[in-house]
């Protein structure tokens, strides 16, 4: 066996297979936000600094408690046709187009995929079922990562 071999991973005991898992076992807790008037660039280093693909934009409506709440979402895509394709606005508040899709820690993680695919969207805000506040985001790459390791 060569040194670049790619040998198959067969599962972990810790992940269970997508027909079992729900959001909060493929999440990642926590949020990483921004305001809505925050700059492109602003958003850019936010990304490239926590190695991460989307921010979550706060603040243009305020949740029942008076808290800022989100109001949408940016991805990594999102920024790039912004610095690519000029635009009047490159604030977080018009670079957030899409409306924000959320699903609870209990939803089932095949419903959150189809969530994502209903939507286009690449990212799920996380909220918790009583107060509907963000606690953390799922990706498409978490959903890949169930199907990559708990096929056990």
């Amino acid at each position: 066996m060569s040194a670049t071999t790619i040998q198959p991973y067969h599962g972990s005991y810790l992940m269970p297979s997508l027909e079992h898992a729900n959001v909060s076992d493929a999440m990642h807790p926590g949020i990483l936000s921004c305001d809505a008037d925050a700059t492109l660039t602003d958003v850019a280093r936010m990304m490239a600094m926590h190695h991460v693909h989307s921010v979550a934009v706060m603040g243009l409506s305020l949740d029942q408690t008076g808290e800022k709440r989100v109001w949408g979402i940016i991805s990594d895509v999102d920024v790039l046709r912004a610095a690519i394709r000029t635009t009047a606005d490159h604030s977080a508040g018009a670079l957030a187009l899409r409306p924000v899709v959320s699903a609870e820690l209990t939803t089932p993680l095949r419903e959150a995929g189809e969530l994502m695919l209903v939507h286009g969207a690449t990212h799920i805000v996380v909220t918790e079922p009583d107060s509907d506040r963000p606690i953390g985001i799922i990706s498409t790459l978490d959903i890949a990562g169930v199907l990559a390791w708990g096929e056990a």
